[in-house]
This record gives structure tokens, sequence and C-alpha cells, in this order.
């Protein structure tokens, strides 16, 4: 079991910067693809950034290429989503989640365990 524990939401003008922080626990967790994901109400999760097992290998939306950046620091055992020049249609629920088995993925159903997720409002 991993659980997974997302902070660092709130509410920040256009422009500006909000990072998100993941706190994977459990049995292997420093050792699990870590991905953030993002829903609006009434919409599908939509992938966001995705990071692999030791951090060498990393993939992005096209709608935050360049924005955003994500990395992680296994000896806090924590994954970093900084975002940069953030805009109203950032705003979501962001939620970061672990694969056991595969690979950097895009695909949700590719991701085992999944946390509460953090709000992220951005006001133009």
């Amino acid at each position: 079991q991993v659980q997974l524990v997302e902070s660092g939401g709130g509410l920040v003008q256009a422009g500006g910067s909000l990072r998100l922080a993941c706190a994977p626990s459990g049995r292997t967790a420093s050792r699990n693809v870590i991905g953030w994901f993002r829903q609006c109400p009434g919409k599908e999760r939509e992938f966001v950034a995705a990071i692999s097992r030791w951090g060498g290998g990393t993939r992005y939306a096209d709608s935050v290429q360049g924005r955003f950046t994500i990395s992680r620091d296994n000896t806090k055992n924590t994954v970093y989503l900084q975002m940069n020049s953030l805009k109203p249609e950032d705003t979501a629920v962001y939620y970061c989640a672990a694969a056991t088995l595969v690979g950097v993925t895009t695909t949700p159903q590719n991701y085992d365990y999944w946390g509460q997720g953090t709000q992220v409002t951005v006001s133009s």
C-alpha cells in the first residue's frame, strides 16, 4: 500500500506561482513513478506531469510545458510540482498519484494509488 498526501494548494493571482508537494509513504514508496493530474468540475481528470522513480525522466502536458516543473527528492520522500506563470485555466483540484508497475505514463488508469487532492485557484 502507498499513501499519498498533497499540500501547497491555494489562491493566487494570474502570473503568480505555487509549489505543490506530494509525500508518498508506505511500502516501496520512493520507488514509484509519481504523476500529477488535475480535475475541474464536470470535466475528466487530465494529466499534468510525471516523473520517473529516480527523477531522470519527466513528461509534461502541452498546456503546462515550460511553466511547470516536476522534481523529486527521494531523501525527503517528496515530489514537487513548481507552477509558474499561472493562468485562470489552471484552476482545478490537483492530485498526485503513484504508479507501481509501469514507467512514466500519462494515463490515469496506470496509476494505482491517489491522494485526496489539493485545490488550486488562479484569479484573473
